[in-house]
């Protein structure tokens, strides 16, 4: 039942914020459950497959996939994906093969906190675009064929190997690849591309790997209807605040899987979080037009300030915490009356409040 309550849990991330499965979903069997690296990974990637469907079917209803992308994504990844899981045979066997999975799984979600934070610090700066030329690029832009087709390859290899790829580093890679995209339809595509990746990885995994059916039935039951719920969410809004939470869980989980005790975990965790999230806060405040600042009744740069020069003390911190709290709300809804800004500027997230 806490296995089948994790699956529903993780395919809501998934569905919401495009994070792949893998990153989430796996070391909570390793680091929670105590299942072992390898019947983990192989039951995850299996039951990822089954799972991936239904969240891509409803991107492709409401129109936010890709499907050029879809296809030379696809193309790398799928062969890469299935190469991925022979190259995880040869780490050894037995308790060798089981330390050696926990080591590349930490490096995996290393790279994966890393790669959320870069996509949240995109975001951020892409919030300046015009409406109208952002809705124009999002829907005309070349694939770049070869450079998709990398991608793909990258992304397959490390799900093959680890699991974690499809939505935690591939979605990030395609923001640097094609940045006229919206959020939206990023999401969307990297949902979709990952159902054929996932499912080569899962064939060579069935066939291959240390797969266990009651597992991968539990994380199933629970993830279908996480993902559906998530995927229509996802669909419809805004779920910025979700990255940031889960970079911090994955850096965390990263370092607790290479061997990290809990006092340099926690150290490294309050850096993380009392360093990042004013730096986070700057950027995201520094791209909004001052205009925009002065009709949310603001003054920009002072504010911007004590972001900036208070993170090295924890000011930055309490300052941060007050502009995702009551400021940016604020911004946003003073974006949608300044003419010239971002649609992104002008998501609403809660009810105006007198200045």
């Amino acid at each position: 039942m806490h296995i089948v309550l994790a699956g529903f849990i993780v395919g809501m991330l998934v569905g919401l914020t495009g994070a792949g499965g893998g990153a989430l979903m796996t070391p909570i069997l390793i680091l929670l459950f105590g299942v072992a690296p390898s019947a983990a990974v192989s039951s995850d990637i299996v039951a990822s497959a089954i799972m991936k469907p239904f969240g891509g079917a409803i991107h492709f209803r409401r129109g936010t996939v890709h499907t050029g992308l879809v296809l030379w994504l696809s193309i790398g990844s799928v062969p890469a994906a299935f190469a991925g899981v022979f190259i995880d045979r040869a780490l050894g066997s037995g308790s060798v093969l089981q330390h050696r999975l926990e080591d590349a799984m930490g490096v995996a979600l290393l790279i994966a906190s890393a790669a959320l934070v870069v996509r949240l610090l995109l975001d951020s700066a892409r919030a300046g675009r015009e409406p109208a030329a952002a809705a124009a690029e999002d829907e005309m832009f070349p694939v770049k064929r070869a450079l998709t087709v990398a991608i793909g390859v990258v992304g397959g290899l490390l799900v093959g190997i680890t699991s974690v790829g499809s939505g935690s580093l591939m979605i990030v890679l395609l923001m640097l690849a094609y940045p006229a995209m919206s959020m939206r339809r990023l999401v969307g595509t990297d949902i979709v591309q990952s159902m054929p990746l996932v499912a080569s990885a899962a064939v060579a995994h069935a066939l291959f790997g240390n797969l266990h059916v009651g597992l991968t039935a539990a994380i199933t039951i629970g993830s279908i209807p996480g993902v559906i719920i998530g995927s229509l969410v996802s669909a419809r809004g805004s779920n910025f605040l979700l990255r940031p939470l889960l970079a911090v869980v994955l850096l965390g989980t990263a370092l607790k899987l290479v061997g990290v005790g809990p006092i340099p975990l926690a150290v490294t965790l309050a850096v993380f979080v009392g360093a990042g999230l004013p730096l986070w806060a700057f950027l995201d405040g520094f791209v909004r037009p001052e205009p925009v600042w002065d009709a949310a009744g603001y003054r920009k740069r002072p504010l911007l300030a004590w972001l900036l020069l208070g993170a090295p003390v924890g000011v930055g911190l309490v300052a941060a915490v007050f502009y995702f709290g009551r400021v940016r709300s604020r911004l946003a809804h003073a974006a949608a009356a300044v003419p010239g800004t971002s649609r992104e500027l002008a998501v609403s997230t809660g009810p105006r409040r007198a200045a």
